[in-house]
């Protein structure tokens, strides 16, 4: 792409398509019901906006970086605080291979049959879990060596699902809006109470409820992919912040018109609240399913075609998932790796492990996180738990491990500030005290909501998912330390 080639529509569509994601919708009304809007618009203001401009500026002073986020932090603070840093975020992305090689399993089920049935397989004397946690694994060693032989043509299928998932997004907002016109009533009653206090009785304490705001944080996710854009947009001093605010409106005016039309076809108890079967990873194909089965009662067709609608539409929401979610993976298998390998100091890690294959891929690095990722796999798949508590599990332990780097990153920006040696072509906090505005209600909001995460599990006597949640970052955390320490005491 050309210097100066963005417009401001093409910098807010590009935006709008790295952040909005379609799943935090329904999970949102899962958790919260309509209470869950108050949340996001929240977490635009207090995350979002500060966050969205801190990023703009690191990726204006270093576009060119081959570290990424450790060269911003490296920067501003220093090296060991940088390693461990960009080590930590590396390693969310390995809990979020986990996840997402059990999770892509859930749509391409919904595509084939109709509705997620893996918890209902079995073979050869294992149960749902334990396939889906097998087959996360072969799908590791499939990719890995896709990737490591350069065939990323895959990656092709990402803006064909990318696609698909925008039309599902509009097919919930219109087609919500149809269902209520027809219907002249929402399913699920909407009130004033209705927008504060959740029909979930696991979100109706302070606890849990604060916990929610990492999924709203998460909702937001995907800012690091507009660090690199100030330099390409035209007139940047005016309309790259232009671009993230109105961006920031549209986005959480998307997230609410999505919520609010939810409670236009599903009644949250009925569909939601009595259905045992219901996780953080299948809710988006069951309330879609819901969607057709009720947009075919409104049109007052006959209750069997009804049904078929709504298979047809969860399955293509399965197949749209299911494709985005394949080329994310194969994307994501091998870009922050890269960036951890080649933009760290290569003295930090073993010799075998920079090396690299004719094709200029780091082969052994590739291999030694994919042993890691099937090691993971196969503890958390066969520990015994319910499909339910496996899904919701490693959904927290994602969401909790993403949300961590933001507090490096924001804390480093006090320093990046501070060092006048490093060249800011783009200036949006102009006093001190913007600045420390920005980094503290950063710092405060993400804080407060990953501790409320780690709090709320423990209140309801739930041990092992709080320990879970925290025994991740921590060992993570050190082994970026011991690395570090180990490369000091080399040189």
């Amino acid at each position: 792409m050309e210097k100066k080639s963005l417009s401001l529509g093409s910098l807010i569509l590009m935006i709008f398509t790295s952040v909005f994601g379609f799943a935090n919708i329904p999970i949102a009304y899962y958790l919260m019901g309509y209470a869950s809007i108050i949340w996001y618009i929240l977490a635009a203001f207090c995350f979002f906006l500060p966050y969205a401009f801190i990023i703009a500026e690191f990726g204006a002073a270093f576009p060119d970086s081959k570290g990424g986020i450790y060269t911003w932090m490296s920067n501003s603070v220093n090296e060991r605080f940088a390693f461990i840093g960009i080590f930590m975020w590396y390693t969310s992305y390995i809990i979020w291979m986990v996840k997402t090689g059990s999770a892509i399993w859930v749509p391409l089920s919904t595509a084939i049959f109709g509705e997620d049935q893996t918890s209902t397989w079995h073979l050869l004397g294992l149960n749902g879990v334990q396939i889906v946690g097998i087959l996360a694994c072969l799908l590791m060693i499939v990719i890995t060596f896709l990737v490591s032989r350069g065939m990323d043509g895959i990656k092709k299928v990402t803006s064909i699902g990318g696609l698909a998932t925008m039309s599902i997004n509009v097919l919930l907002i219109l087609g919500g809006c149809f269902v209520l016109i027809l219907n002249g009533h929402t399913l699920q009653p909407l009130n004033w109470s209705a927008l504060f206090v959740s029909p979930n009785q696991n979100y109706v304490d302070i606890f849990n409820i604060l916990g929610f705001v990492v999924f709203a944080i998460f909702a937001f996710g995907g800012l690091e992919a507009i660090s690199g854009l100030v330099d390409q947009t035209k007139n940047a001093k005016r309309n790259f912040p232009l671009g993230i605010i109105i961006s920031a409106i549209t986005i959480t005016i998307g997230y609410s018109l999505g919520i609010l039309m939810m409670g236009s076809f599903t009644n949250w108890q009925q569909v939601l609240g009595n259905n045992p079967n219901v996780n953080l990873i299948n809710v988006p194909y069951i309330v879609m399913k819901n969607f057709g089965y009720q947009l075919g009662l409104a049109l007052h067709l006959s209750d069997s075609v009804a049904i078929q609608i709504g298979i047809w539409i969860s399955r293509y929401v399965g197949l749209a998932m299911f494709l985005t979610l394949t080329g994310a993976f194969t994307t994501l298998i091998i870009s922050p790796l890269t960036q951890l390998v080649e933009g760290t100091p290569k003295a930090i890690w073993p010799k075998f492990f920079n090396k690299k294959n004719a094709l200029n891929v780091p082969m052994n690095a590739l291999i030694v996180q994919c042993v890691i990722v099937i090691i993971l796999n196969l503890i958390i798949s066969f520990g015994g738990k319910s499909a339910q508590s496996f899904f919701n599990v490693l959904v927290t332990m994602t969401n909790v491990a993403m949300t961590i780097p933001y507090l490096f990153i924001a804390y480093s920006f006090l320093g990046f500030k501070q060092n006048k040696q490093i060249e800011k072509p783009f200036v949006f906090y102009k006093k001190p005290w913007q600045t420390k505005l920005a980094v503290y209600v950063v710092l405060i909001t993400v804080g407060a909501a990953i501790i409320f995460t780690v709090i709320a599990p423990i209140v309801n006597g739930q041990y092992l998912t709080s320990f879970l949640m925290v025994l991740g970052p921590v060992l993570f955390g050190l082994a970026g330390y011991l690395l570090f320490r180990r490369y000091e005491n080399k040189i």
